[in-house]
C-alpha cells in the first residue's frame, strides 16, 4: 500500500495561576483528526481552541515539536492560558505540572544518534514547557504576552529547544548567559 502520512494536530493547553502550571485538559492533549487539505495547521489549532471555549484566556500559541506516530505526522502546540482566579475553578479536570514530574516518570527512552525518537506524551509536554522557558529568555513578544505568573512558574524548567535525550547521569542545564551572545 502506498498511502501517504496524514497530518494531525495536538494542543497541550496549559494555564498559569497563583499556585502553578496546570494541564487544563486533564491528562492528555486536545487532538484533531486529519487536517483537511484546505485548512492549515494554525487554523486547525484555532478550531480546537474554539471547540474548547478557551476564549480570552489564551496568551500564546507556539509550535514546540513534531513527530511521526501511527502513520501520521503530529504537530505539537502549547496553548498558554491565564486562569482568572484558580485554574481548577475554571477547568475542573486541570492537573498540576511541575519539573518534578520528569523525575517521577523517569527519563525518555534512549535513542541512538541516527535513530528516531519515540517520546511518551509526558515527554512531549515537558519538552514543550522547556521550550516555553527558552521563549521567556529569547522572544520579547511571547515573554510579554505570557506575563509575570507564567515567567515565574517557568523559571523552574531548564530552558531548551531540544536535548531530552541527555546521558542519564548528566542533568541538562543551560547557562542563560550563553543566550546573551
Amino acid at each position: 500500500m502506498n498511502e501517504t502520512a496524514k497530518v494531525r494536530i495536538e494542543v497541550w493547553p496549559v494555564a498559569a495561576d497563583e499556585i502553578g502550571l496546570w494541564l487544563v485538559s486533564g491528562l492528555d492533549a486536545w487532538r484533531s483528526g486529519n487536517v483537511p487539505y484546505d485548512t492549515g495547521p494554525r487554523e486547525e489549532v484555532q478550531l480546537i481552541l474554539d471547540q474548547q471555549n478557551v476564549g480570552d484566556s489564551l496568551r500564546v500559541i507556539h509550535s514546540t515539536s513534531w513527530r511521526a506516530e501511527d502513520g501520521h505526522v503530529v504537530l505539537t502546540y502549547i496553548a498558554a492560558l491565564n486562569a482568572p482566579g484558580l485554574a481548577r475553578q475554571n477547568w475542573a479536570d486541570a492537573t498540576p505540572i511541575s519539573p518534578e514530574l520528569a523525575s517521577s516518570v523517569g527519563r525518555p527512552v534512549p535513542t541512538p544518534a541516527t535513530g528516531e525518537p519515540t517520546p511518551r506524551h509526558i515527554d512531549v509536554l515537558l519538552h514543550g514547557l522547556r521550550h516555553f522557558r527558552f521563549l521567556t529568555l529569547t522572544d520579547g513578544p511571547a515573554r510579554d504576552a505570557l506575563g509575570e505568573l507564567w515567567r515565574q512558574h517557568l523559571e523552574a524548567f531548564a530552558p531548551a529547544l531540544s536535548g531530552m535525550y541527555e546521558y542519564p547521569d548528566e542533568p541538562l542545564t543551560i547557562d542563560p548567559k550563553i543566550l546573551d551572545h
